[in-house]
């Protein structure tokens, strides 16, 4: 397994790229904390704890996405 490539909650703009790719058809702005955890956890290359997604990371996920999309 190639762990150079795991993501982790900690990493919040790399998680939001993820799902970018993973769903890029996606208002951000109707997506709620519940789906984007779901959607963290479903991600292939993430790997850490599911209990550590805090709803402040959460948040960070969010806005990290909505910035990239509406830059």
């Amino acid at each position: 397994m190639d762990w150079s490539h795991r993501l982790h909650w900690d990493a919040t703009y790399e998680v939001a790229l993820a799902l970018i790719a993973a769903h890029p058809d996606t208002n951000v702005e109707q997506v709620s904390l519940e789906t984007i955890y779901r959607w963290v956890l479903e991600l292939p290359e993430f790997d850490d704890d599911p209990a550590l997604g805090s709803e402040a990371i959460l948040l960070s996920i969010l806005q990290e996405w909505y910035e990239e999309v509406s830059a």
